[in-house]
């Protein structure tokens, strides 16, 4: 392959970008998207700093994406990533699930390396380990 042909397979790759989410998510973000009265927003993941694992998950109803974020819509349901985000969220899939003890969000990132006990922080393959306990028992119980 010459370095044009590398261009563009890189290309592609970005293209091919995925994100997953269950008929169970879409139908609660709906309703919050309802109860709130909020027409036309849309859900907002993102990664930030922090966590007990290095970064964690974050989720907001917006009103108003950015030029530069990446949106997908889900049976009319707008998501949208920022390109930072994306390199961390690729290939994830979004649900929401109920329990005995409530009911949430759960992201599946095939990215991740090690998250913590409550499934809110991760760590790639990529980034700096941290704290190794972390991975195991974070205290967010």
């Amino acid at each position: 392959m010459t370095a044009m042909d590398l261009t563009l397979v890189e290309e592609t790759q970005v293209e091919e970008q995925q994100v997953h989410v269950t008929p169970a998510a879409l139908g609660r973000v709906r309703k919050l998207i309802e109860e709130r009265n909020l027409v036309g927003h849309a859900l907002r993941v993102f990664v930030s700093g922090g966590g007990c694992s290095g970064m964690q998950y974050g989720m907001a109803l917006e009103g108003k994406p950015q030029e530069t974020d990446r949106q997908f819509t889900f049976d009319g349901v707008q998501v949208v990533i920022d390109p930072l985000s994306l390199q961390y969220l690729n290939g994830i899939k979004i649900d929401y699930v109920e329990d005995l003890m409530g009911g949430g969000f759960r992201i599946e990132n095939p990215q991740a390396v090690a998250s913590c006990g409550c499934g809110h922080s991760f760590r790639t393959a990529g980034a700096a380990a941290g704290t190794e306990a972390g991975a195991d028992s974070c205290g967010c119980h």
